[in-house]
């Protein structure tokens, strides 16, 4: 073995630091790609049901829309794992029927929905929309749903109604890692009531034309799109209008890293990386991060005057 003394070093054998340091990034950028369509090998994603009578909606974005296997194969739904495949590994469990969702609390029609019955609400609409994943992967999804501005009209909302809030399933037998403490059970989030009446706020029930899939918050779920992904309440089971603005989950769990509002944000990073960059799933570059996830033509009235680094 021949042993290298100092001076057998010359400069010009040294790779220079900028040459090192972006072959570390291009190498963790191939790490990441290859990492990115593993889930699809290990959890193959099942086709559902069609959903009939489905007519193209309003706001849908033109850009390529993410493949089914990934949008169904790589996901957080942390009551069943925080591996980004666990749902669709451990989803087999939920059962979607029978299933009803609760409409209470300041509204002059409080009701129980069946969930056939929900789907009969107002027409299905297909709406393309970008999803941005506060840990900085995105992707674009063909969604199913109605407005919930319609549920909230038929609701009727006192004056007292100032938010909204969504709680989810609590059920450890059907939702296995709900008997750990990732995070205070059940799931819970809440929108400004504005921000639940804007036309681009939906109930999906659906993607790809197809019933929703137990990974992606079946039998129905928030889309909110210029939120960041966790905002979407996923399974939920009751939807409650209130005068103060709920606790949600992640407030609870980091009230310093998830703020209420949630928005898409790029000038606002997360206290351990940075908002400004996102890689969409599939792609091998990362690309800017729009404001409002790219909706701000529709969005940012809402937020006037308000400063969005403190209301994060």
């Amino acid at each position: 073995m021949r042993i290298i003394k100092p001076g057998d070093i010359l400069p010009s054998d040294i790779t220079p630091r900028e040459t090192y340091l972006n072959r570390r990034q291009f190498m963790a950028g191939i790490a990441a790609l290859a990492a990115a369509p593993a889930f699809a090998a290990s959890a193959p994603a099942a086709h559902g049901p069609k959903l009939p009578g489905t007519k193209p909606g309003r706001f849908s974005t033109n850009e390529a829309r993410t493949p089914f296997e990934s949008v169904a194969g790589y996901n957080n739904f942390y009551e069943f794992g925080t591996g980004k495949s666990d749902p669709a590994e451990n989803a087999h469990t939920l059962k979607t029927r029978p299933w009803t969702v609760a409409v209470e609390g300041e509204v002059k029609r409080a009701r129980i929905h069946d969930i056939d019955e929900m789907l009969r609400l107002a027409p299905l609409e297909e709406r393309i929309y970008r999803l941005r994943c506060v840990e900085g992967w995105s992707m674009v999804i063909p969604w199913v749903g109605f407005p919930l501005a319609e549920l909230i009209r038929r609701a009727e909302p006192t004056g007292n109604a100032k938010f909204v809030e969504f709680v989810t399933l609590h059920d450890p037998g059907q939702m296995p890692y709900q008997r750990t403490s990732i995070l205070d059970w059940p799931y819970v989030e809440g929108l400004r009531i504005d921000e639940a009446n804007h036309p681009l706020t939906l109930l999906a029930v659906g993607l790809y034309g197809e019933v929703l899939p137990g990974q992606n918050g079946a039998p129905v779920r928030l889309v909110v799109p210029w939120k960041y992904g966790f905002k979407s309440a996923k399974s939920i089971v009751k939807i409650r209008f209130v005068e103060k603005a709920p606790n949600t989950a992640w407030m609870r769990a980091a009230p310093d890293e998830y703020g209420f509002f949630s928005n898409v944000n790029p000038r606002v990073d997360h206290p351990r990386w940075s908002q400004a960059r996102e890689r969409r799933i599939g792609e091998f570059f990362k690309r800017e991060t729009l404001m409002f996830n790219g909706y701000a033509e529709q969005v940012a009235h809402l937020y006037r005057g308000m400063d969005l680094r403190k209301f994060f």
